[in-house]
């Protein structure tokens, strides 16, 4: 049987208060700050001073539940009979867990149902800080739930229904709202109702069958990647126009229904590509007497310029090059590389990216002019003090000058917050357009796309990009990141072989050409020995043509070509013709037993080959052994009696043998 009780606490004797007994007990009254009169209990405190005990206004029950374990509970109710029907109800729920009617996950359900769904996105923040979220995904993820909470009216999780989400899902719709923010509304809202039922706080999730929106079919935002041209000119902008802003022409504009001149009459000539150069020389001029105003405009340009390199040839994200520490990089090693933070990476795996050897070398000079800077501050400002975490001086033991190194915690960038409008400027100012003719964007991301659809463009293996990208699909790589307007498609189609409608029998000889398949000048001797490109164990082919070509109308042979013309051709060594040996070294001197052959009284010596004119049927390639140092010659038979006996060996693999190619002519 469960009970009733107020909670009771404690507190000072207030201004004017009157003590007096009743009964024994000890009582106090006063008058309250509206006018009434109170009469309250008194105890004593801890130090012994008088205190008055004041009751909570709402009414607690404790009781046992389903499993057997005491609880207390608030009601909610000032009124003690509905705090006595709330404690009945608490009860029935306890006697049917004990039935086994309801589970205690059920009964759970039932109390945090009750409580508003502020406290469970309190606690629900409490949770994605626990699992080590970001605060800005954490401040998008509140924003959704709580927006959506006051348009569609949920005010417990009891209030959740799918049809007042599905209708708010069709205004949104109606009101032009694309469909990766809706997908943001959705994510959120899911993820949090999944929370809720993994914690007994819900039976089911009631928004788990809502569907995507199709966001291919409603793109508002797609990037496009950069040309080469449109990289330099943006590194040559970014370069020079924060000193080039100092040095820009003005103009007179009119002053309307004759009002006088002021300063709303004029106004500077913005700035372009063709006129960069001027305004940087004008601004030298008008800033010739503060060389420190110059020096800070150029080191600016000249740390812009770095940002978008380092963005376009390492695909980093904005976050994560803001993130990048002095600590990060390791310019020692070759090649130079940077490691990321697991905490500052998107994907939290704290990645290791190679640099390139020319932005390396910009990266030491960035470095070195830092330090310069620096060292001139303290030699110009000798009072000013530096934190030691910031700037130590170093003076080596071998050297009489004093270095000047930055903190491994400085930040390699200071890359502004407004990092996007100052690329819609510098993009203004090079002549490149912000959108291109098929709507596609350029903002600080689409950086990472040109480094993307560059590597394609270099021919880059897939997964190889995937790796640089970070991705965790080629899918992502392939068809997100990579521009197929930048790719050569035209070239790879016009290597597709053509079809000539007239005569369609007649071979494409360029395209046969390109792929290897010409089949100029029949093959029918075998090289004298193998090709050797200097590299040993590689496999290659290497085609020769024949030294004994027939004419047929006269039925006469006639020398076209020596075949020692044809090795110093290749770059081969005039060897005597008598045998193809290994090009490997054989250790054992014992003279080869004869190999075994798929015809009876054929045996071939490994090293054997032959050279008669009998074999000028057959086609040949040669192919290095690298395990074994023997040249196999894979044939390729003009008739039929041969091709019978290729398949009697194996693989279609034999020794060219002079016995072996006349029993297959007889």
């Amino acid at each position: 049987m469960g009970s009733l009780r107020r909670k009771t606490s404690t507190r000072a004797l207030p201004d004017g208060a009157e003590l007096f007994e009743r009964k024994g007990q000890r009582f106090v009254r006063w008058i309250d700050g509206r006018g009434k009169k109170q009469t309250a209990k008194v105890t004593t405190g801890k130090d012994g001073s008088p205190r008055i005990v004041v009751e909570c206004g709402k009414w607690l029950v404790k009781y046992r539940d389903g499993t057997g374990l005491l609880q207390e509970v608030s009601t909610g109710c000032k009124d003690k009979d509905a705090a006595r029907s709330v404690l009945k109800e608490l009860e029935r729920r306890a006697e049917l867990v004990k039935a086994k009617v309801l589970t205690a996950e059920q009964d759970a359900v039932a109390d945090y149902a009750s409580l508003p769904l502020s406290t469970h996105f309190e606690a629900y923040v409490v949770n994605m800080r626990s699992r080590g979220l970001t605060e800005s995904h954490i401040a998008v993820t509140s924003r959704y739930l709580i927006r959506l909470a006051d348009e569609c009216r949920f005010s417990r999780l009891s209030d959740i229904e799918r049809s007042r989400f599905d209708r708010w899902l069709a205004d949104k719709r109606e009101a032009n709202i694309g469909a990766r923010t809706l997908n943001g509304f959705r994510t959120a809202w899911i993820a949090f109702l999944n929370w809720c039922v993994a914690g007994s706080r819900l039976a089911v999730n009631p928004l788990g069958g809502v569907p995507k929106a199709n966001e291919k079919a409603d793109r508002r935002r797609q990037r496009r990647a950069m040309t080469d041209a449109e990289l330099r000119r943006l590194l040559y902008v970014a370069r020079w126009r924060p000193l080039a802003e100092y040095g820009r022409e003005t103009e007179t504009v009119e002053p309307e229904n004759g009002a006088r001149r002021k300063r709303s009459n004029w106004k500077a000539r913005p700035l372009t590509y063709e006129t960069i150069d001027a305004a940087v020389e004008r601004a030298r001029k008008c800033l010739d007497g503060k060389p420190e105003v110059i020096a800070k405009l150029e080191r600016t340009g000249r740390e812009r310029q770095l940002i978008y390199k380092t963005l376009v040839t390492t695909g980093l994200r904005k976050k994560e090059l803001a993130s990048l520490r002095l600590r990060n990089l390791d310019l020692d090693t070759d090649p130079a590389f940077l490691t990321l933070d697991a905490a500052d990476e998107k994907n939290r795996e704290g990645n290791s990216i190679p640099l390139r050897a020319d932005l390396t070398d910009d990266l030491r000079a960035w470095l070195s002019d830092r330090v310069a800077a620096a060292q001139e501050a303290v030699r110009s400002e000798p009072t000013v003090s530096f934190a030691a975490a910031a700037i130590r001086l170093r003076r080596e033991d071998s050297s009489e000058t004093t270095d000047s190194e930055l903190s491994p915690d400085a930040p390699l960038f200071n890359v502004p917050a407004g990092l996007l409008r100052i690329l819609n400027r510098d993009l203004e100012v090079a002549g490149i357009p912000k959108r291109d003719d098929r709507g596609r964007t350029l903002d600080v991301h689409a950086l990472r796309h040109t480094f993307g659809t560059h590597l394609s463009r270099a021919g880059v293996p897939l997964r190889t990009a995937q790796a640089a990208m970070r991705h965790s699909s080629p899918t992502l790589t392939a068809n997100i990141y990579t521009d197929p307007r930048l790719l050569d498609v035209h070239g790879a189609v016009e290597s597709l072989p053509a079809l000539d409608l007239n005569d369609p029998r007649k071979e494409d000889r360029g395209t046969l050409k390109a792929t290897g398949t010409t089949g100029e000048g029949e093959r029918k001797l075998p090289p004298l020995f193998p090709p050797n490109s200097g590299h040993r164990g590689k496999s290659e082919s290497f085609p020769v043509r024949s030294a004994v070509t027939s004419d047929a109308a006269t039925g006469k042979r006639e020398r076209s070509e020596t075949p020692e013309n044809q090795r110093k051709k290749a770059g081969f060594p005039v060897v005597e013709e008598t045998g193809l040996e290994s090009g490997r070294q054989d250790l054992n001197l014992r003279p080869l037993d004869p190999q075994s052959s798929a015809l009876p009284d054929c045996a071939t010596s490994r090293n054997s080959i032959d050279n008669s004119p009998a074999a000028v049927d057959w086609g040949w390639a040669a192919r290095w052994n690298h395990r074994s140092g023997t040249v196999w010659h894979q044939v390729a038979p003009r008739s039929a009696g041969l091709r019978r006996i290729m398949g009697a060996v194996s693989g279609g693999r034999v020794k060219l043998n002079r016995r072996l190619i006349a029993a297959a002519r007889g």
